[in-house]
């Protein structure tokens, strides 16, 4: 790997790590200087290497260098350093004492507890996830701006908005305590699945699926899984959820990135290793008392990955659903209820079911009506796909009802010949 693309990758891997023992270090209040130095940092690196090549451990030489950069802060701010000091209880106040452990244990501690920083109800669930990828997953400004569809001025100033927030109501990185984990829990699993599900239903231009925003909100979830405090079956379920989820990722997309549909897809490409993953996360889950949105859900996405198409499948599929409206209805929920009906009582009962959800200005609604009346009344089929397209905001979703639209037109023709 040369010096171009080996530093883009070490961004992504150890930018994350770096910046959260400098936030633990510095604090909410200067999280700037953290996010300053970590940034010098890797620029450095790519003065440096271009110039005198890649170090034997690059790794090794950005920790370095990211230490030495902690240490020459405080020498320069020697008032600042001290009054540091004195809100990080360190035990000696001379500023050469001071030590950034990038120590592994301290890394995943640091990394851990900035997911329960950032993901905090004081601030809104947008600035929550762009936080989480800019800190946590070492994201560019460029690429959260793709991400929310927006730009990098305003995802700039959701971000400092975000951190002024979190400064004035003066929150403490830290782990919450074990009365409290519960509590704060739920919030950090909302934050974790928004992010996998802008990747898996991505809502940039040219991308229907971001595979790196799904597995970055799996990584997130695994430090979860790996503290003793924080692995809670609702834990577990949301990891079974996002694995069965990512094993049919190979699946969902053809080679020009348009999406399969569920029926379409060649099941020889579901990932058999990260279905198994599921099943022990699934089970693993079900050592609680609790049945939360992400049991039924992983439930629902195990039955999606069973590759035997039997009538039982669908109806379980439906049962999970009724159940899953009852505890966290949403019109989204209920669409995919619908089709659900459909493979058990059939397109009619699902198109009436279907016409009554309030979603008239979601393409996925008159989708999935041109699915349920083609082979029924072709016509509203491809009025409800001209709408869908109307409405449809990425090019994969334009290129799919295009195709739909195509399909029933050749039908047409051929019914009229």
């Amino acid at each position: 790997m040369n010096e171009k693309e080996l530093i883009p990758h070490l961004f992504k891997t150890e930018y994350r790590k770096i910046i959260s023992v400098l936030c633990k270090l510095f604090g909410i209040l200067h999280i700037e200087i953290a996010e300053d130095i970590t940034n010098d940092t890797f620029l450095l690196a790519s003065e440096t290497w271009g110039l005198k090549g890649i170090p034997e451990n690059p790794t090794a030489w950005l920790y370095t260098v990211a230490k030495n950069r902690t240490k020459d802060y405080f020498k320069r701010h020697k008032t600042f350093s001290e009054k540091i000091v004195v809100e990080i209880k360190l035990n000696q106040p001379q500023t050469e004492a001071i030590e950034v452990d990038l120590s592994p244990k301290n890394i995943t501690d640091s990394q851990l507890q900035m997911i329960f920083t950032i993901c905090n109800p004081i601030i809104p669930a947008e600035a929550q996830i762009g936080l989480a990828l800019r800190i946590l997953c070492g994201f560019g400004i460029d690429e959260i701006a793709e991400a929310f569809l927006t730009n990098k001025e305003t995802i700039n100033k959701r971000l400092f908005r975000a951190k002024e927030k979190l400064r004035t109501a003066n929150i403490t990185i830290e782990l919450p305590s074990e009365k409290d984990v519960n509590a704060r829990l739920e919030t950090v699993l909302t934050t974790v699945y928004l992010l996998f599900n802008e990747g898996y239903h991505s809502s940039t231009q040219s991308t229907h699926l971001r595979k790196e925003l799904c597995l970055e909100a799996m990584r997130l979830n695994y430090f979860l899984i790996e503290n003793e405090t924080t692995n809670k079956p609702i834990v577990n379920a949301l990891m079974a959820l996002m694995c069965f989820h990512a094993s049919r990722f190979e699946a969902r997309t053809n080679q020009v990135g348009e999406p399969i549909l569920y029926e379409e897809q060649d099941k020889n490409l579901w990932n058999n290793q990260l279905i198994e993953k599921g099943n022990y996360y699934l089970i693993e889950s079900a050592k609680g008392q609790e049945i939360s949105k992400y049991h039924l859900e992983a439930s629902i996405a195990y039955w999606h990955c069973t590759k035997t198409e039997t009538a039982n499948k669908w109806l379980y599929i439906l049962q999970l659903y009724n159940k899953l409206l009852l505890i966290d209805y949403s019109p989204m929920v209920a669409l995919n209820r619908t089709f659900a009906l459909s493979k058990v009582d059939g397109k009619q009962v699902a198109i009436i079911e279907a016409e009554k959800l309030p979603l008239k200005d979601n393409h996925l609604y008159y989708s999935l009506l041109g699915h349920l009346y083609t082979d029924i009344d072709n016509a509203k089929a491809m009025e409800n796909f001209e709408i869908a397209l109307k409405l449809a905001m990425t090019n994969a979703d334009k290129s799919t009802i295009t195709k739909n639209l195509h399909d029933l037109k050749a039908k047409k023709t051929t019914a009229n010949n």
